[in-house]
């Protein structure tokens, strides 16, 4: 059982405690569900007074809050609550544990690299000519096709399948059943029929990037898909062939961004997003979910959401509009019947 002082999460964070710091906790939770054993976190001051009411025995929160009523459990101020919060979790309470060694379930080509302490779980399959990093965790069932690359301290999810050639960066991480590399949406209409066009690109991504479970990345039709580093999907978000996409953007669940599309850094797409192909999208901006972006979005730090995508508080304007139409054509109406009603009176 995991046992920690308040002293010594102080320690690893580089926060200060305020209170006992003798104080233990053996778990983490929620400042509304947790117990005096467990750690927890404030960082919104919309949840103040969870800060009253919590029975957490420890808690983080932001370096400069001064509690207004009595608080309990012992503090632990730091300039990000947050992140100090994840650092423990990482540290002491993370439930992937990693493993290494090869499990005699697997098939690994005999050119392939593996480095040193991996991990490859029962019934991977690893192809020809793959190198996989140093601390890299393989784990069941992962397809790894023909020349590819993984990068040091990468996980692999179980089910994960990754298409030939393609070029993985390190601590990247794959949940459950994405596939990436597999053929681009490419085909030409001939009489009366498609042709498949050879996707013969490659899929490319950078270090630091994460995607969750059941996620598609397309290859290229020539050239590469790019994905740069720091940047996060969600489950459920299709990336289509030669879109590139910047540092440390920001994808949820359910988003399709087709094909050909350039993003710059930092973007934040919301759920269900779509994004049209063959368009440029600027640095540092963020559209809401269900957003439609179907032109080039040029300047940056904008906040747009609707479709086509607009100005946040240009849209909600429309919708508040909208809204009132109803009422102007009652009211219209009743203006036509009015000016009959004159026009009558006078003939």
């Amino acid at each position: 059982m995991m046992i920690l002082k308040a002293k010594e999460i102080a320690l690893v964070t580089g926060g200060r405690v305020i209170g006992d710091e003798n104080a233990e906790i053996q778990t983490v939770a929620k400042l509304n569900e947790g117990n005096t054993d467990a750690l927890g976190f404030f960082a919104n001051l919309k949840y103040e007074s969870q800060v009253y009411e919590t029975r957490c025995g420890i808690i983080f929160i932001p370096k400069n809050f001064q509690p207004s009523k009595e608080v309990h459990p012992t503090l632990i101020a730091h300039d990000n609550p947050y992140f100090a919060f994840c650092q423990i979790l990482q540290a002491y309470f993370n439930p992937n544990i990693k493993k290494t060694g090869i499990h005699p379930q697997a098939y690994i080509h005999p050119s392939a690299e593996i480095g040193a302490n991996a991990y490859v779980g029962p019934f991977a399959f690893i192809g020809e000519n793959v190198q996989i990093g140093s601390g890299a965790q393989i784990h069941e069932r992962v397809s790894i096709a023909d020349g590819c690359r993984i990068g040091n301290e990468a996980t692999l999810f179980p089910g994960v399948t990754i298409y030939s050639k393609t070029q993985i960066g390190d601590r990247f991480t794959a949940h459950a059943g994405s596939v990436i590399g597999s053929d681009g949406f490419g085909f030409a209409p001939v009489n009366g029929t498609y042709m498949k066009i050879p996707q013969v690109g490659i899929v490319e991504i950078e270090d630091d990037v994460e995607i969750g479970s059941n996620c598609c990345i397309d290859r290229a039709t020539m050239g590469k898909t790019l994905i740069k580093k720091g940047t996060k999907l969600d489950n459920l978000v299709q990336i289509a062939h030669n879109v590139e996409i910047g540092e440390h953007v920001v994808v949820a669940s359910q988003t399709g961004i087709a094909g050909s599309t350039t993003i710059g850094h930092h973007c934040v797409f919301g759920g269900q997003a779509g994004v049209a192909g063959h368009i440029t999208i600027a640095p540092m901006n963020s559209f809401g979910g269900q957003a439609g972006v179907t032109g080039s979005v040029k300047e940056s730090n904008q906040k747009m959401t609707g479709t086509p995508a607009m100005d946040v508080n240009a849209y909600l304007r429309g919708v508040v509009g909208a809204q009132k139409v109803s009422q102007l054509q009652k009211e219209i109406k009743q203006l036509k019947r009015e000016i009959d009603t004159l026009k009558s009176s006078h003939e």
